[in-house]
């Protein structure tokens, strides 16, 4: 009896070492996946605050919740599910798929940047209104949940790339990780960017003298920079987008835009040494976003009668 018993509590510690060891292998993993898609996550964070800039203080953090949720439902409900099915049945239908959501990142960004140049602005009055309105709440976070969608979709294919040769139930663990930990870590920066400037009044009512400096600005600095990131975030669509469109291209054997965006920027690499890398990156990221600004804008143009129509 002692013996079976001992027996027993050895194959009951066995399981436990394997699936500690399966859960520190999940965790690794989602680390890796997570780091390659550091790139869209930077994006994502960049392009959430342009959706809250202007609502009073006390909807910002309803609006990043509800935001939040709806990245959670689009990467756990839809796009997991959807992302395990194609990589098991249809493997090269994942390709095209981004490359739509990039073309429609293109669009968004071209239509902001078209409407930065050529609406009249607004009275404060009138904005005022638009800002307090729960129709306008609404559009917002329906505007933020789409184009997180995207860029959701773009992080969940880049960590699925890095796991790809893992197990079925491996794969789905490790993308469930990755989403709930991006998810976390990008709506909780930005709900505490977007609550600095309170923090910043706050700290300006303190006895201190340095407490105060320090809350004062604060209050001067967020506002300009949440509008700062309002136009960073507008950028990063048009680019992610073009990126996704370069790459899908070159997959597809068109791997002509890919190839002169990338001797354009070694050659500018190699014009200033002592800072090639970043120079690289930057006229790759010109490279791309151009050529987003390009997709977006006759996208923009061909469907503006529609839209026009429709309003």
């Amino acid at each position: 009896m002692a013996g079976g018993l001992a027996a027993l509590l050895d194959d009951v510690a066995a399981i436990a070492k394997l699936a500690a060891a399966s859960v520190d292998d999940i965790g690794a993993a989602a680390g890796r996946a997570g780091v390659k898609a550091a790139g869209v996550v930077v994006d994502d964070t960049a392009v959430t605050p342009r959706y809250v800039t202007g609502f009073t203080p006390d909807r910002e953090l309803p609006i990043i919740w509800r935001i939040a949720k709806g990245s959670l439902f689009n990467k756990i409900v839809i796009i997991l599910p959807v992302a395990l099915l194609l990589s098991w049945l249809l493997p090269w239908a994942i390709t095209p798929l981004l490359m739509i959501g990039g073309a429609y990142l293109c669009f968004e960004g071209a239509e902001k940047v078209w409407e930065a140049i050529a609406h009249k602005k607004e009275s404060l009055a009138e904005q005022a209104a638009e800002l307090n309105s729960a129709d306008h709440e609404k559009k917002m976070v329906s505007g933020a949940v789409r184009t997180d969608f995207i860029l959701s979709a773009e992080i969940m294919a880049i960590a699925l790339a890095e796991v790809a040769d893992e197990p079925l139930l491996s794969r789905a663990a490790i993308l469930l990780v990755v989403a709930l930990a991006i998810t976390a870590g990008v709506y909780g920066v930005v709900g505490l960017m977007v609550k600095m400037d309170d923090v910043g009044l706050h700290l300006s009512q303190r006895a201190s003298a340095g407490s105060r400096a320090l809350g004062r600005g604060l209050v001067h600095l967020m506002p300009k920079l949440m509008k700062v990131l309002s136009v960073v975030g507008i950028a990063a669509m048009i680019w992610v987008g073009g990126s996704i469109i370069v790459h899908g291209l070159a997959e597809f054997g068109l791997d002509q835009p890919e190839h002169v965006i990338h001797d354009v920027a070694v050659a500018a690499g190699h014009a200033v040494p002592a800072m090639h890398g970043f120079v690289e990156w930057l006229v790759t990221t010109a490279g791309a976003g151009l050529l987003g600004l390009v997709v977006g804008g006759i996208i923009a143009a061909a469907l503006h009668p529609f839209v026009k129509h429709k309003h």
